[in-house]
């Protein structure tokens, strides 16, 4: 039944919850310093009950990546963990949660035993879905950024791709979306490699290959700040933090409305999207159906 357009929907789309990284920031050390959440909890709720109070609903919430902050084997992780679960557990039924994995949730270096633990705690690390006719991609992004300890799951994830987006071209489905926890690039496809994106190599395989699969945009988070870019109409999209901001921007959410020809999205902070919900513009865009 998804593989069908059915006219107009809109997705949420958030990033980096991060749960202990507000406190290791503010004292300087992000290795031992995440002991304390209370504020990324309160956070993460305004941002469950501002979702549920939307109307119409979004199809789903995305989370892109660094669901908490503590890295694999760190002491307060499996806490980190337990309290982001009870926070989303209150999102409303109707709305799926959508998780992809960061370097956060498997290691800067992934390995098997980090990735399969991550899947036993929120899904796969890479799969795909449809809705109304469009075709998404989640992928593990930590698999482009080193590889070097699991080489075999990077070779098995591009394969995979590439079955997927011969699918996709086989069902011609409307638009091909991609979400994954870093970004290509923040600004400009052509940008020096650094932590924020990929190696320029990799980077520019991968663009090539979204690209002439017909892939509409790719929205990741890992930076806490809004930016982006485009790659011969391959949209950039990287969202700021609903946790702990590393630049001017405001904890917040993005609202991507799917259009029978184009994605709109706005980039709403938590109080707004709260108090005002989601504008008229994007409301009137969902209105015209089909």
């Amino acid at each position: 039944d998804e593989y069908q357009w059915k006219g107009p929907f809109y997705f949420i789309q958030g990033a980096d919850p991060q749960f202990g990284l507000t406190k290791a920031w503010a004292v300087g050390d992000t290795n031992n310093g995440d002991d304390e959440w209370g504020e990324e909890i309160k956070l993460v709720e305004q941002a469950v009950q501002a979702i549920n109070k939307l109307n119409p609903k979004p199809k789903f919430f995305v989370l892109c990546g660094d669901l908490i902050h503590g890295m694999p084997g760190t002491q307060w992780r499996k806490d980190q963990e337990q309290d982001l679960k009870n926070v989303l557990k209150n999102t409303d039924q109707d709305i799926p949660l959508v998780f992809v994995s960061g370097n956060h949730d498997i290691g800067n270096t992934p390995t098997r035993d980090t990735i399969e633990n991550y899947c036993k705690n929120w899904g796969d690390d890479y799969f795909s879905f449809w809705v109304g006719g469009v075709f998404f991609l989640v992928l593990n992004s930590q698999l482009y950024f080193d590889s070097s300890k699991c080489p075999e799951l990077k070779q098995a994830q591009d394969v995979w791709l590439d079955e997927q987006l011969a699918v996709a071209e086989k069902r011609k489905c409307k638009h091909i979306i991609v979400f994954q926890h870093i970004p290509l690039f923040l600004r400009k496809p052509d940008e020096d490699h650094d932590y924020f994106n990929f190696e320029k190599s990799v980077r520019q395989d991968i663009m090539d290959k979204f690209h002439k699969a017909g892939i509409k945009a790719v929205f990741s988070g890992h930076y806490h700040r809004n930016a982006g870019g485009s790659y011969k109409g391959l949209e950039m999209v990287v969202s700021s933090a609903i946790g702990c901001q590393l630049g001017d921007d405001t904890h917040g959410l993005r609202v991507v409305v799917v259009t029978d020809e184009k994605l709109v999205h706005r980039y709403y902070s938590l109080n707004e999207l709260s108090s005002q919900g989601i504008e008229r513009e994007l409301l009137d865009m969902l209105a015209k159906q089909n």
